[in-house]
C-alpha cells in the first residue's frame, strides 16, 4: 500500500529545515523534505571570512517559535563546546558560516525525515492527493511519494540583469570570467587572476553581497596589481535601517497589513523599502571606508567607487569585457573596460517547473505570480504553502530568516487544524493603516 505523508517539503533551505525542526516532536505529522543537492547548502557561495547574518541568533529555524526546541542555535554551540565562547563574544549576530554550520547539524539530527539527491521533476495530483515524481540524482531511481499537503522551499535563484543575459556565467573557457555573487568564493582567484598586471574587477551591485565582495578583494588589490570597481545603480551606499521601531515592520501586524493592500500598492510599498532589506551593513560601510583610508597610505588606492550609475550593456571578447554604463542623476553615457565581472544583483523567486501539470489547481495573480493568501497557502484547496516567494503578498519579510519559525507555526497550525506552537498576531507597539474606532468607557 502506497504511504501517504501528511506533507511533502521541496527544497531544503533553512525554512523547510526548520519546518522538519519543528514537526520532529509532532507525533500526528509525516513530513519528507526533498533536495536536490546532495548536502545541505545555504549560500556556499558566500561564506566570506568574517562575515555575518544580518540578523540575531534567536532567528534560528526554530527559537522564536519553540524556544526549548533541542534543534536550537544554542543548542548547537553546546553540544560544540562553543557557547561560553559566543557568550563571551557579545555579539549577537552568528557568523554566516557557523549558520550553515549549525544548519547542516540540524539536517543530520533529521535525517529520518529528509531525502538528500532528489530532484522533483513533476508534480500531479490523483484527485485526492499530490504526486511528487522525482529522480535520485546519484543512482538515477525515479521515485514517487504522495502527500496530503506540500511546503514549497525552492529558494530564489540569482538574478542576471538583462543587460548580462547574453554573457555565459560561470564560464572556465579561459576567457574574462563572470559570476553571481552565489559562485564567488570558487571563483575568487579565478577572479583575480583574469585581472592581475593592471587589470580590473568590477562589482555590480549595491547590497550587502556586493560589499562583502568589494571588501574581500580591495585588501589584496595593490598587491596583486588590479583595481576593484564597485558600481551601483543607487544613489549612495545605503547603511540598512536597524532602529526599533523600523524593525517592527517584520511583524505579523504589517503583514496582516501589507496583504490587505491593493496588488499595486503592494508593489509600490515593497520598491520604497529597499533601504530596510536591500541595505548594507553599516559596521561593514564602515570598515570599507578605515579600509580605503588605511590603503590611501601609500597613494590613491586602486579602486573606482562609482555610485548612481546603471549598466545599459555588456559585451565580452576575449580580451575582457566592455561596460556600458549611465549616471542616472547627470544623464550621461559612458563606458568602461573590464578584466572580470561579479555580479551581486540579489535574487528572485520563480514559479517551479515541475508545477506545470497542476498550474490550474493554483491561485495566479495578472502578473503571474501566486496569489498567496494570508496563511501562506496558494492553491484553490489550502494544501499547498510557499517560503520565501510572498514578497509581493507578504511584504519584505519573506526572506526574513527571523520570520522563518513564524510562518512555520502558522503553517503547522493549518496543517494540524490547532496550534502545536503559539502563532504571535500582534506584538508591534505602532498601528499599521487605520486604527480601530476607539471605545468610550461610560461611568456607571
Amino acid at each position: 500500500m502506497t504511504r501517504v505523508h501528511d506533507v511533502v517539503g521541496i527544497g531544503l533551505g533553512p525554512f523547510n529545515l526548520g519546518l522538519a525542526a519543528l514537526a520532529e516532536p509532532l507525533p500526528d505529522l509525516d513530513v519528507l523534505v526533498l533536495e536536490q543537492h546532495d548536502d545541505f547548502s545555504w549560500h556556499p557561495g558566500m561564506l566570506l571570512e568574517r562575515a555575518t547574518l544580518q540578523v540575531p541568533f534567536l532567528a534560528d529555524l526554530v527559537s522564536l517559535a519553540d524556544p526549548t526546541s533541542r534543534l536550537s542555535f544554542l543548542a548547537w554551540l553546546k553540544q560544540t563546546g562553543r557557547l561560553y565562547r559566543f557568550y563571551i563574544r557579545e555579539e549577537f549576530a552568528p557568523l554566516r558560516a557557523e549558520f550553515d554550520r549549525y544548519c547542516r547539524w540540524a539536517a543530520g539530527e533529521l535525517a529520518a525525515s529528509i531525502r538528500f539527491s532528489r530532484h522533483v521533476h513533476t508534480v500531479t495530483h490523483d484527485g485526492a492527493h499530490w504526486v511528487v515524481h522525482s529522480i535520485d540524482t546519484v543512482t538515477g531511481d525515479r521515485h514517487t511519494d504522495v502527500a496530503r499537503a506540500l511546503v514549497l522551499g525552492t529558494g530564489t535563484p540569482p538574478h542576471v540583469p538583462p543587460a548580462c543575459a547574453d554573457l555565459p556565467l560561470d564560464a572556465v573557457d579561459g576567457g574574462p570570467p563572470v559570476v553571481h555573487t552565489s559562485g564567488y568564493l570558487p571563483a575568487r582567484d579565478r577572479l583575480r587572476a583574469a585581472a592581475a598586471d593592471g587589470g580590473t574587477i568590477t562589482v555590480l551591485g549595491s547590497g550587502q553581497s556586493a560589499a562583502e565582495v568589494y571588501r574581500d578583494l580591495l585588501p589584496g588589490a595593490r598587491d596583486g596589481g588590479y583595481r576593484v570597481d564597485w558600481v551601483t545603480r543607487s544613489p549612495r551606499f545605503f547603511p540598512l535601517e536597524y532602529t526599533k521601531l523600523t524593525l517592527e515592520i517584520t511583524s505579523p501586524d504589517h503583514i496582516d497589513h501589507f496583504h490587505g493592500l491593493p496588488a499595486a500598492d503592494r508593489d509600490a510599498l515593497l520598491a520604497s523599502q529597499a533601504q530596510l532589506y536591500k541595505g548594507i551593513d553599516g559596521d561593514v560601510v564602515d570598515e570599507v571606508y578605515e579600509l580605503l583610508y588605511e590603503l590611501d597610505l601609500d597613494g590613491p588606492p586602486p579602486t573606482r567607487l562609482l555610485t548612481a550609475t546603471e549598466l545599459e550593456t555588456a559585451a565580452r571578447d576575449a580580451e575582457g569585457l566592455t561596460l556600458g554604463l549611465r549616471n542616472t542623476q547627470t544623464g550621461e553615457a559612458f563606458s568602461t573596460r573590464t578584466d572580470a565581472l561579479v555580479l551581486a544583483t540579489g535574487y528572485r523567486h520563480r514559479v517551479p517547473d515541475f508545477l506545470t501539470p497542476v498550474a490550474d489547481r493554483f491561485r495566479w495573480d495578472d502578473r503571474g505570480r501566486f496569489d498567496v493568501r494570508r496563511d501562506w497557502s496558494v492553491d484553490h484547496d489550502r494544501t499547498v504553502f510557499v517560503q520565501n516567494a510572498e514578497s509581493h503578498t507578504h511584504g519584505f519579510t519573506a526572506p526574513d530568516l527571523g520570520m522563518g519559525a513564524h510562518r512555520n507555526s502558522a503553517i503547522l497550525a493549518a496543517l494540524t487544524g490547532r496550534e502545536p506552537y503559539p502563532v504571535e498576531r500582534s506584538i508591534a507597539f505602532q498601528t499599521f493603516g487605520v486604527p480601530a474606532p476607539a471605545t468610550r468607557e461610560v461611568p456607571a
